[in-house]
């Protein structure tokens, strides 16, 4: 079964974690507004040092005002003419079709001969006879056959707004390893949570509308019992949960919405799933490690570089930091999950499990260490296993790159004077600019003789120049 998934960008729309400054992440609350992309998300600007501003409402899958500038303050009050006007908007910026039109339109399309088959590459659109006129200054696929209609993602062009839905698809590589992978695991049924825009080839028995940011069924009550009846087949014996998630989507929200997907199957009626997890394959780049174990701890990492087609960086095969850097999440037993030995992977015994060729058991972590496919190497000061080519600072008492900036400096901050932190995270720096803001005409006078100052010195430095630079033409002549 598929779900489709609104918002597919690829960019971070907003911090999550409270306290680091910016924009937090609250969640979904209970009687939030909407926006054509379902209930929007509660945030709060947050400042370093400062308590926590005003909340405010803001759409859960475009980071771009542009795509969908939706804005409530969480205490504001709308008037009736408004919210009428809002609910008319989002009816408005719905699909053309609604997914029942859609599966009617592939039941006429399929009885057409194949000389009548006709794909609009503009709209992305399947055409019926009748529509060939308004298409006519189009470019479209013609002789669309069977094959062509069982494989979507090869006949639709992927989008490419990173902001907002852009879509990178899975190498064959990848596709091939996955399929082996889901079969030898013995799974016969996927939800794929991620599939925008197959509503034009398939049922509403495969596949669902679904914003996976917000865990919204745009379908209403029929489509989530569409997707709980698929879980509950065979009493979910055999489901697995394959997602590839936008890389920049918040991991909060597409936790909370995953784990309301986990949930669903766990109230299957087969006995002994109380205290076990719908199985989930999570593919995302290996930096969001600790972002995704904070929500599921039973997680962990497979060394397994998955790789896209269409994705100028996300390539197999490439060496140090231009290699692909996403993963598998999942949480399976390590063990279970076989990579390919041609590959170069190996399965390792004390960490029992199978990791990349570059991949070293480190014996004091303990561990095979490697995030990125290379030898790292272990910092006893760190107490850890390191990238090669950081090493350790003692002024920020961490291993960094050798031209990073410190985030220690002996000479102390400028503001307050105190050593442990920089002038842009002092926290008098606040009040420090409160007192420069009220002796305003100091302050400028202060600057005023400053910069006064450097044009002296610029010109005495100038002119004991051109004198020496006089002299040395007299002595030449």
């Amino acid at each position: 079964m598929a779900a489709s998934a609104e918002g597919d960008a690829e960019g971070s729309c907003a911090a999550e974690r409270p306290g680091a400054g910016g924009l937090a992440l609250l969640g979904l609350a209970p009687s939030a507004p909407s926006c054509p992309h379902g209930p929007a998300l509660l945030f709060v600007k947050t400042s370093q040092g400062k308590e926590e501003g005003r909340r405010f409402y803001a759409c859960s899958a475009c980071r771009d005002r542009r795509d969908c500038n939706f804005f409530q303050w969480e205490d504001e009050k709308v008037s009736e003419a408004r919210l009428a006007a809002r609910e008319e908007y989002n009816r408005n910026h719905q699909p053309s079709f609604t997914h029942r039109q859609n599966v009617e339109r592939y039941e006429n399309f399929v009885l057409l001969p194949l000389s009548k088959r006709r794909f609009c590459q503009e709209c992305q659109q399947l055409l019926l006879p009748s529509e060939w006129e308004k298409h006519s200054d189009h470019q479209f696929l013609c002789d669309i056959s069977t094959a062509q209609l069982k494989s979507p993602s090869q006949l639709l062009y992927p989008l490419e707004n990173k902001k907002t839905n852009a879509q990178y698809l899975f190498a064959d590589r990848s596709c091939q390893f996955l399929l082996d992978l889901i079969i030898d695991l013995g799974f016969r049924q996927v939800l794929c949570v991620g599939t925008p825009r197959y509503s034009q080839f398939y049922t509403e028995d495969e596949f669902c509308h679904y914003n996976m940011f917000n865990h919204y069924f745009f379908g209403g009550e029929a489509s989530r019992e569409t997707c709980r009846k698929f879980l509950y087949q065979d009493n979910g014996e055999r489901v697995i949960m394959v997602t590839d998630p936008p890389f920049g989507g918040l991991v909060g929200a597409l936790a909370s919405s995953f784990k309301k997907l986990m949930s669903m199957w766990k109230k299957t009626e087969k006995e002994g799933h109380n205290n076990q997890e719908m199985p989930v394959f999570w593919i995302f780049p290996y930096f969001f490690e600790s972002r995704i174990l904070d929500y599921f701890p039973s997680f962990s990492m497979m060394d397994y570089q998955v790789d896209y087609d269409n994705h100028a960086l996300y390539k197999y095969g490439k060496t140090g930091r231009r290699q692909s850097p996403v993963r598998i999440f999942t949480n399976l037993t390590p063990s279970m999950i076989v990579l390919p030995v041609e590959e170069g992977y190996r399965f390792c015994a004390i960490c029992q499990r199978y990791v990349s060729s570059g991949n070293q058991h480190c014996e004091i972590c303990n561990s095979c260490t490697s995030k990125d496919g290379r030898r790292w190497k272990h910092c006893v000061l760190c107490k850890k296993c390191v990238k090669p080519s950081w090493f350790h600072c003692n002024n920020c008492n961490c291993c960094a790159l050798q031209n990073h900036t410190c985030e220690k400096t002996d000479a102390g901050c400028f503001v307050c004077g105190k050593a442990g932190h920089k002038r842009s995270t002092c926290p008098s720096l606040s009040c420090t600019r409160t007192a420069y803001q009220g002796d305003e005409k100091q302050r400028k006078k202060t600057l005023k003789r400053v910069r006064m100052g450097i044009c002296k010195r610029s010109a005495m430095k100038h002119a004991i120049f051109s004198r020496k630079k006089a002299k040395n033409k007299k002595k030449k002549t």
